[in-house]
């Protein structure tokens, strides 16, 4: 190996550990500061390492005071139902706009695509309004509703693989007599588990950190999700970091597992799709 070729892969690794440290250092601080009494971290340096560690932050989160176990639930039983929804349809939705022929259909899907361009804070009142009008507000469904039937990432991650199937396979499927919900749920999903195994970590993962419509939708603890819950510690209980940083660490800790049980998916369905 020659010396530039060296100095070359030396700098990329640099880079990479540079970026690696990066993304990782908010995470450990969260962890650092959520094992820290409040004395200590008053009286420490920020970047100090816990001494002693305690786990009495993550005690006083479940108990009492706090009471963080609900939007623990409520945060996992509205991402259940949004993912089971968004998987679904964008199903159907994706295999329509792929393979199934009707007029206008391209037309459509790129009109339909072309709401990603629209931010959130545009439709946020008059969804809103639409809610409250309907007796809606505060309640488990209009945390999931606007979420449940697909997202446009959604049905286009999946319409753009479903056209990469052989169209020979589809066929065949067809000649031993499957209709369309038939193909599509013995054929289509299971050579699609992959690129599926994705959306489900993107969906999760969106929908657990959603914050501004369950703060604009919901009052009270009753359907309380775990980001309000988490940015109420701040304010009412006047800032206390160290039970912020637990609440955090314990918000991340679910989203971690959940990538490293799917991560070979994730890579297999990048390889698939051919993105690099």
């Amino acid at each position: 190996m020659t010396v530039p070729r060296i100095l070359r892969n030396g700098a990329a690794y640099l880079l990479l550990v540079l970026g690696a440290v990066l993304t990782l250092a908010p995470f450990l601080l969260s962890l650092m500061t959520a094992l820290k009494t409040p004395l200590q971290f008053a009286s420490q340096q920020v970047l100090a390492p816990p001494a002693p560690p305690t786990v009495a932050n993550f005690g006083e989160l479940f108990g009492g005071r706090y009471d963080f176990v609900s939007p623990i639930v409520v945060t996992a039983q509205v991402v259940a139902v949004i993912l089971i929804g968004q998987l679904l349809f964008s199903v159907f939705a994706a295999y329509a706009f792929a393979r199934l022929r009707f007029p206008g259909r391209d037309a459509l899907f790129w009109v339909y695509l072309a709401t990603l361009m629209v931010p959130q804070a545009v439709t946020i009142i008059p969804l809103y309004a639409v809610f409250a009008d309907l007796g809606l507000r505060n309640t488990f469904w209009a945390l999931v509703l606007p979420q449940l039937f697909g997202s446009p990432y959604a049905i286009f991650l999946l319409r753009e693989y479903f056209r990469t199937i052989p169209a020979d396979l589809l066929d065949a499927a067809k000649l031993d007599g499957a209709g369309t919900l038939r193909t599509v749920a013995h054929v289509v999903v299971p050579i699609s588990r992959p690129i599926l195994a994705t959306l489900a970590i993107i969906t999760v993962v969106t929908h657990w950190n959603s914050f501004l419509w369950p703060l604009v939708i919901t009052t009270g603890r009753q359907w309380q999700v775990l980001t309000v819950a988490t940015a109420s510690l701040q304010s009412q209980y006047n800032g206390n970091w160290t039970i912020v940083m637990a609440a955090t660490t314990v918000a991340i800790l679910p989203l971690l597992v959940l990538f490293l049980a799917f991560q070979r998916h994730v890579i297999r369905s990048i390889t698939l799709t051919g993105f690099r």
